[in-house]
């Protein structure tokens, strides 16, 4: 079964074309360069340089979240666009869960942390439970503090990924004994790792519902600045 598989979760775009005898081919660029001006000729480019088809596609993985609002609804919209228009099934997977996976033999706790802006990540924490990723507390976008006291309540070692290392890496250095971080390479979401979680998923003839959307954890910024204004109004009138 071969899937073709995105992520545009975060300023990363990255797409992998797979099936159950290994990777065929992935694309990863970190340039930020706009998703919507760049994914589709990544895919069509892919494709080509792997002697494929979209005919020849047998369904599509694609990145739920949480990460950016706008770079998730591109790669939400696309991977939607190529199911619906080839009457191929597709899936969506968290773009944590794909972190964690490139880390799966790591032996302790695995901790993904995404940039959700000021001191907060997207994360969950994981471990590897007889080669399946287990998570062990829901998906959640946490004060950076909150996630240190609770892996402290834990006691095990942990390894760190994701891109709100650029910004954190210091503080869980400083604050946290018994991390570790793994090479720069492992710290982007591959489409390769996405893609591998999804493809088992089809392969249990599981899809998504035509109408799913992605999941943010919080609510975009511009809806909260407008919730803050009207909250604001309101005061003034009483």
């Amino acid at each position: 079964m071969n899937i073709l598989s995105i992520d545009s979760s975060s300023k990363v775009a990255t797409a992998a074309v797979l099936n159950e005898n290994g990777l065929i081919a992935e694309y990863t660029l970190n340039n930020k360069l706009e998703h919507s001006v760049l994914l589709m000729d990544m895919i069509d480019n892919l494709l080509k340089d792997s002697n494929l088809t979209i005919d020849n596609i047998d369904g599509f993985v694609a990145s739920k979240g949480p990460g950016s609002f706008t770079g998730l609804r591109i790669g939400m919209a696309t991977i939607k666009g190529l199911s619906f228009g080839s009457n191929k099934p597709y899936v969506s997977v968290s773009s944590l869960d794909a972190l964690a996976y490139s880390l799966i033999n790591f032996d302790g706790i695995i901790c993904p942390i995404m940039d959700a802006l000021r001191d907060s990540v997207y994360t969950c924490i994981y471990k590897n439970n007889n080669g399946k990723l287990e998570a062990l507390m829901d998906y959640a976008a946490l004060d950076l503090e909150e996630l240190v006291n609770l892996l402290k309540e834990k006691g095990e070692k942990v390894i760190f990924t994701g891109d709100g290392l650029v910004k954190h890496k210091e503080y869980l250095i400083n604050n946290l004994d018994n991390c570790y971080f793994p090479p720069n390479h492992l710290s982007v979401i591959r489409a390769s790792s996405l893609g591998e979680l999804g493809l088992k998923l089809l392969l249990e003839n599981k899809a998504d519902d035509p109408n799913s959307a992605p999941f943010y954890l919080k609510k975009p910024q511009a809806q909260r600045e407008l919730e803050k204004r009207l909250a604001l109004k309101n005061e003034d009138n009483i």
